[in-house]
């Protein structure tokens, strides 16, 4: 039994934190008690600990744990798995020292074994939610246009495979559920990184939409969508798609659906951050720069304008590895949230705790709750008067034991 005591309790909850607050985690690792210190007695067996502030363990929403370390597509559809996962090994952990107690991974080949691991405790890392490989139609967003048909299709080791029509795709969604996948993961647009298509190009027929939706709701899991231009944002919306990733381009009508479905924002700033910044300085193919700076001002207009409009937003970087875009600096989705959208700084740590944890088929992460894992972030510094504080965490728990790393 453990008890964290505090000044400043962030519960990851739309209220005011706690002062002078306190957290009792039992022996299974579960939330026992929440309250002030006057109020939560501290149990005369447990070990002790203080801090300034702490908060939920933050959660990235969108991640790719491919292992990757160049910006090249080609590369990632040749290097081996195996390479991959075992870098990815070492993103896990620094991931888990910069603060990130869970991740969602939509859209890698070792993602499930390495949920596996983690779970077992053989490698130290977040708790990962994963959708194993995504799904992309031929010649959309996940296939890779430079390769021969016939190697593209195979799949083996890559980022997606490929589906055509409903009775396909919903083959398709059978087998991830068949893997134990938490998401599906489609693309009903093109993309930035891929070759020969567009981020304003729909992809997938509702048809074939409305095939993966019903197989991942008949489980009980969520589909989440690549979708960047409106059209194929509102065919992903109006067939079901439980998150919608990136989002360039929302109308009037997506922010209407949006309202209409309850579906959850991840619009992963970052990595469009990161590309405008220093793309061109490691590797980024020059079609993706060019299709990255046409995007980039109706992106952040979109994710300002679904703010507006209480749109649930959750943290997303959509980072992959290599020294641009590399896990441990995700934190960076939570600062352009209160630098470039307006967010306060309270808003951005629910975006990464409460509303990132509805993302995923769990119901105990997320917030400090009685029942919920103790999964908490110890900072020096209050990250609801700078949002920066939460660079430096003193100490991250993982079912209130802290993580030695």
């Amino acid at each position: 039994m453990r008890v964290i005591d505090a000044d400043v309790v962030v519960t990851g909850r739309d209220e005011p934190p706690l002062s002078d607050g306190r957290l009792v985690v039992d022996d299974e690792g579960r939330i026992d008690a929440i309250g002030t210190q006057e109020d939560v007695a501290a149990p005369a067996a447990a070990a002790h600990d203080s801090y300034p502030t702490v908060t939920p363990g933050l959660i990235d929403a969108h991640v790719h744990l491919q292992g990757t370390r160049e910006m090249n597509p080609l590369v990632w559809a040749t290097e081996s798995s195996e390479l991959g996962t075992a870098r990815a090994t070492a993103d896990l952990r620094s991931l888990l020292e910069a603060g990130f107690t869970a991740v969602r991974d939509v859209g890698s080949s070792t993602g499930l074994g390495l949920r596996g691991a983690v779970a077992e405790g053989a490698i130290p890392g977040p708790r990962v939610f994963t959708s194993g490989q995504s799904i992309s139609q031929t010649g959309g967003h996940g296939d890779s246009h430079f390769l021969p048909y016939e190697w593209a299709a195979d799949g083996d080791g890559s980022l997606a495979t490929l589906a055509d029509g409903a009775d396909d795709c919903r083959k398709e969604a059978r087998k991830r559920i068949r893997d134990g996948v938490d998401v599906i993961k489609i693309m009903t647009t093109g993309g930035v990184l891929s070759e020969k298509d567009a981020p304003d190009q729909s992809q997938f027929t509702d048809a074939e939409i409305r095939a993966f939706v019903e197989e991942a709701h008949r489980v009980g899991i969520p589909v989440a969508s690549h979708a960047q231009g409106a059209p194929g944002i509102k065919a992903a919306l109006r067939n079901g798609v439980d998150t919608i990733e990136h989002g360039f381009w929302l109308d009037e009508e997506c922010l209407e659906l949006f309202a209409e479905t309850g579906a959850i924002f991840v619009p992963t700033l970052s990595i469009m951050h990161r590309l405008l910044e220093h793309g061109a300085d490691h590797g980024v193919p020059d079609y993706g720069l060019e299709k990255a700076r046409e995007a980039s001002e109706a992106h952040f207009d979109s994710v300002r304008r679904a703010y507006e409009a209480d749109v649930p937003i959750a943290t997303g970087t959509d980072f992959l590895g290599p020294e641009l875009v590399p896990h441990g600096e995700n934190a960076l989705e939570l600062e352009l949230f209160v630098e470039e959208v307006g967010m306060s700084e309270h808003e951005a740590i629910q975006a990464a705790t409460r509303v990132a944890a509805e993302t995923v088929p769990a119901d105990d992460i997320g917030t400090l709750e009685v029942g919920n894992r103790g999964d908490v972030l110890a900072l020096v510094g209050d990250p609801c008067e700078d949002i920066g504080a939460v660079r430096s965490p003193e100490t991250v728990y993982v079912d209130g034991e802290p993580v030695g790393l």
